[in-house]
């Protein structure tokens, strides 16, 4: 008897145990659950994939950040040299300044071969690639014209392009003309000039400008930028805010224009803000002095009132500003060097076109950083346009020269087609 009663403690007390062990277990689990539903498991999102834009962004911060501040200087300075022959002088100037661009005159230009050993002794130091710009408009304003060893066609007055209104030949016309001149290893081209012609006393534009009423010029003058843009040369619109309204020349003197900024956008802004709407790239300051809207007559170039109040605020421009050449009177009677550089810098003027002395432009430049009249952040600002679209341009490539591109039979009956 008693070792039943034994026997049946024995299997209550086991019972019991399993008991409590299957309600440990369940205790545990449902803690265990809590604890998991308290704190979910964290899911790593991954980084988004930046666009081509903003990783080209990124690449000219870094190449920014790598530059000394005369380097950076240097990309806002486009040289003149007014000589046939590369001297030391201008290989000095080269090395010292190692500017963003060159500017090529009639002086640089006697033959085809000649021309290009020129602008490939030019380039053979640089670290960042340059601007290799012309003045090659068409009528009067063309440094190349037919040479002994490649014939170089001669470009219709814009005017005459302008009668025609057609749009298609004005296209053709600015491609026979960027391949022309790209043959020669020249990326960038100081036209179309979006002036309206409108002052029959104006002796500076006249027949430059591709009519007397703002929709002519618009109708022809973007065609033609915008198959020099697809030839592989840089169209610089000109010369903002317009020049077609004035009578002085200011390559002698200060031209005055005494419009008010209504004035202005019911003409002469029209250009420029189609211009801006069809993702112009580059713009060109021209030293005129406009009192009724800046209150004083300073000119254009170097107006804050001008460049980042109207082309950059109102209009929407985020690219490149360049002065007209600096060594004209309308600036060099009236402002020093320093004047000049302080004013047009501190106004988001871009790049500088031919100081007189370019070593002494960068040094100048230099001093005013150092001296807080212009901050590091506004030289970055500029650098990065101009870099921006040296990229863009495709400018870090390769470029061939083709020759075979300069008096074809369909470049020669484009043009006679204007007459």
């Amino acid at each position: 008897m008693k070792s039943k009663k034994s026997t049946l403690w024995i299997i209550l007390i086991a019972i019991v145990a399993v008991i409590i062990a299957v309600g440990a277990v369940i205790i545990y689990k449902m803690q265990d659950d809590s604890v998991n539903d308290e704190v979910p498991e964290v899911v790593v999102e991954p980084e988004p994939e930046l666009s081509e834009e903003e990783k080209l962004s990124q690449q000219i911060d870094e190449e920014i950040s790598e530059m000394t501040l005369r380097e950076k200087i240097g990309q806002m300075i486009t040289i003149a040299y007014r000589q046939e022959e590369y001297t030391d002088e201008l290989d000095n100037i080269l090395k010292e300044v190692e500017p963003g661009g060159f500017i090529l005159f009639s002086e640089n230009i006697s033959t085809y071969d000649g021309t290009t050993s020129y602008i490939k002794k030019i380039r053979e130091n640089e670290k960042i690639p340059m601007f290799i710009s012309i003045d090659q408009e068409g009528g009067r304003v063309q440094r190349i014209k037919n040479l002994p060893d490649a014939n170089v066609l001669e470009i219709p007055t814009m005017y005459s392009l302008g009668q025609t209104g057609d749009t298609e030949l004005s296209y053709n016309v600015g491609s026979v003309l960027a391949q022309e001149i790209k043959a020669f290893g020249i990326n960038m081209d100081f036209a179309p000039s979006l002036d309206v012609f409108s002052n029959p006393n104006n002796t500076v534009i006249g027949d430059r400008a591709f009519g007397s009423d703002a929709q002519t010029v618009i109708n022809m003058a973007l065609p033609f930028a915008k198959a020099m843009s697809e030839n592989g040369v840089i169209p610089v619109y000109k010369h903002f805010p317009g020049h077609g309204d004035t009578e002085a020349d200011s390559h002698v003197e200060l031209p005055v224009v005494n419009k008010t900024k209504e004035e202005l956008y019911e003409r002469e802004l029209l250009t420029f803000k189609a211009a801006v709407e069809a993702d112009a790239q580059m713009i060109m300051i021209a030293h005129i002095a406009l009192p009724n809207i800046t209150g004083s007559y300073i000119p254009a170039s170097l107006s804050k009132d001008i460049v980042d109040g109207i082309l950059r605020k109102e209009l929407g421009f985020n690219g490149v500003v360049i002065t007209d050449a600096i060594e004209m009177k309308a600036l060099a009677d009236n402002y020093s060097l320093e004047e000049i550089c302080s004013n047009a810098i501190n106004a988001g003027v871009d790049i500088i076109l031919m100081p007189p002395d370019p070593i002494t432009a960068v040094d100048t430049i230099e001093q005013l950083v150092q001296n807080g009249e212009i901050t590091q952040e506004r030289i970055d600002e500029s650098v990065k346009r101009i870099l921006t679209m040296k990229h863009k341009n495709n400018m870090y490539e390769e470029q061939e020269l083709n020759k075979e591109n300069i008096g074809t039979q369909e470049h020669i009956d484009i043009i006679n087609s204007v007459y």
